[in-house]
């Protein structure tokens, strides 16, 4: 059975992922966001989404298209522009200095930025498990010495350390190789690396191009739908357009197969334009990530978890223990962020905000 890491990790691995979390990024890594001139507090609404991460790229693909949002949003005077992000960790300055009003972020990101208190945390994007997989090898210890394909700052990152410390290994034991996600199952298939650590759909991208690619380890993780408090602050109704948006995707996909599968296009389509060479999977395999990971989560969109038993505190007391967040980064922040009520607002006046209507651009 694949081994499910919970709780603490007490092992040098943590240590290396922690600190990676505050290493500079390269100069490159910024210059795909830079040109699209975000400024602060302008007067769109601007959302981060990942195009190439499902089921988040899935939500924002029918978010993106909804008519009864866009035009509320636009009686507000507060156009909705999206724009996609290689991780989540490239949203987090966006949001501290409101160039970004929201986002869609892995759990890595979500406690960084939250513990700053720069968001409110609305609600359940994912709830599954990252993976690493590996070509030709079937336990984490044989991956010593080899080439891993991975995201820095990222929820894979996490999943990676954990594999390795659950095999008395560490990053040093390795040789890390930093890919964009959807770059990581053509790199595997062509042995450019030897195991990667990501999220869907690269792990089944991987697993569908050949027989001899295999899971060896998973990880918990989830993503979450973020919203700038200041954002909030300055333009409560347009947040609140934003959540009827964001659960009105998640109600329109659980309606119908076909809903689903129109969903999974979308994002494929969404995927392709931010990369057009990246791997993409087909249309039923999209739709079975989105229904394991969110559409059959019954509580999603709703956290519904106590506050002290969330993995987010868990990984926040690591970060917290090395001095990583800083004297204004704190759990307390994060246990606010938790409790914003927007989402049940939102749900209160389903009728006011037309949860349950569906207009789509197709």
């Amino acid at each position: 059975m694949l081994p499910f890491v919970r709780g603490r990790i007490t092992c040098i691995a943590t240590l290396s992922f922690l600190l990676s979390l505050f290493a500079p990024l390269p100069a490159q890594a910024a210059e795909y966001y830079d040109q699209y001139n975000l400024a602060p507090a302008s007067p769109e609404l601007d959302l981060g989404i990942q195009p190439h991460g499902y089921p988040s790229g899935v939500v924002s693909a029918v978010m993106r298209r909804d008519r009864l949002m866009l035009n509320a949003l636009a009686r507000l005077s507060t156009p909705l522009k999206t724009h996609p992000f290689q991780r989540g960790a490239d949203m987090l300055p966006l949001l501290a200095d409101q160039r970004l009003e929201a986002g869609l972020l892995g759990d890595v990101p979500t406690i960084l930025a939250a513990a700053q208190g720069d968001v409110w945390i609305v609600g359940l994007v994912k709830q599954t498990s990252t993976s690493i997989v590996a070509k030709e090898f079937t336990q984490v210890r044989q991956l010593a010495g080899k080439r891993i394909g991975y995201v820095e700052t990222s929820s894979a990152h996490h999943t990676l350390l954990q594999g390795l410390s659950s095999a008395g290994l560490s990053e040093s034991d390795v040789k890390l190789v930093a890919l964009r996600i959807d770059e990581m199952p053509d790199a595997l298939e062509a042995k450019q690396i030897d195991a990667f650590a990501a999220w869907e759909p690269a792990p089944t991208a991987a697993l569908a191009n050949n027989p001899q690619n295999r899971t060896v380890f998973r990880g918990l993780s989830s993503d979450y739908f973020v919203i700038s408090r200041r954002f909030e602050q300055r333009s409560p109704e347009a947040a609140r357009i934003l959540i009827a948006g964001f659960v009105r995707a998640i109600e329109f996909m659980r309606r119908s197969q076909k809903n689903a599968e129109a969903a999974a296009n979308w994002a494929i389509a969404d995927a392709q334009a931010f990369a057009p060479k990246a791997n993409t999977i087909a249309t039923a395999q999209v739709v079975a990530i989105t229904r394991r990971e969110l559409l059959n989560i019954p509580s999603a969109p709703a956290i519904v978890a106590p506050v002290g038993g969330t993995v987010l505190q868990s990984e926040f007391k690591f970060l917290q223990a090395r001095g990583k967040l800083g004297n204004s980064g704190k759990w307390e922040n994060i246990a606010a962020s938790l409790a914003y009520d927007g989402l049940a607002k939102v749900m209160g006046e389903q009728r006011r905000y037309e949860i349950n209507s569906f207009d789509y651009a197709r």
